[in-house]
């Protein structure tokens, strides 16, 4: 079920065991070729797609803005503070305790990681049954806009890539370039808003990736909740 188009009395039928899967995005700049709200169309189709591989999950709409500072010289990012964000996303914990068992966010936007940690905390001081996710490929993939992201839009949305626009970015190792990210944000270190390579990027590859995101979400939703939700038979 997605909660936005539910009516009250389907979500009360649910029964209390339901979990409420949030999307979390972002809306900033990916490179010349890829869509502001990349992030965000990634946490919406994993998210999805945990629907189909547990029961008892319900999906809400995405929180589209994202904690995206290290963005904030490129036109079109608009953004919010992690304080504010994980105010935002702690409420929409707290309003969920009338009509879910419990929390996943699904998290498609690394910069969200501070305000993550806190909501964490405040949850747990508080009782609530909140599951963070993580939206990272197995070997880590280029960290902006490269071929990892590239690919799983060209699998996700393909009429939102302009492939033809795309360009080779700072390729070097994310941890050699943080020092500069953390001081100077990401224009100054790469002009054209890319950390990585999205040449190459297919939409076979990204299915691959978004499939085995999907699995990893569905396994750790199953882990935390067990036996409910559960994998739904084949």
């Amino acid at each position: 079920m997605e909660l936005g188009g539910a009516t009250w009395p389907q979500v009360e039928a649910t029964g209390a065991r339901t979990v409420l899967a949030v999307p979390l995005g972002s809306l900033e700049q990916h490179g010349p070729h890829l869509p502001l709200d990349t992030d965000t169309r990634i946490a919406v189709a994993v998210a999805g797609g945990l629907t189909g591989l547990c029961e008892g999950v319900v999906v809400a709409p995405a929180v589209s803005y994202g904690a995206s500072g290290e963005h904030a010289d490129f036109p079109g990012t608009l953004l919010v503070g992690h304080s504010v964000l994980s105010a935002l996303l702690t409420e929409l914990v707290r309003s969920a305790r009338r009509s879910f068992a419990g929390v996943v966010f699904v998290n498609a936007h690394g910069g969200n990681e501070e305000a993550l940690v806190s909501l964490e905390h405040r949850c747990a001081a508080e009782g609530d049954d909140v599951l963070v996710w993580r939206a990272t490929p197995a070997g880590g993939g280029d960290a902006h806009a490269g071929r990892t992201e590239t690919s799983l839009l060209l699998a996700i949305e393909p009429g939102a890539v302009r492939l033809e626009l795309a360009e080779r970015g700072r390729t070097e190792p994310i941890a050699q370039l943080l020092p500069r990210l953390r001081a100077e944000g990401v224009r100054p270190v790469s002009s054209n808003g890319v950390l990585g390579d999205p040449t190459g990027a297919n939409a076979e590859e990204g299915r691959v990736l978004l499939d085995a995101l999907v699995r990893d979400l569905a396994a750790a939703v199953s882990a935390h909740w067990s036996p409910s939700p559960s994998p739904s038979p084949s």
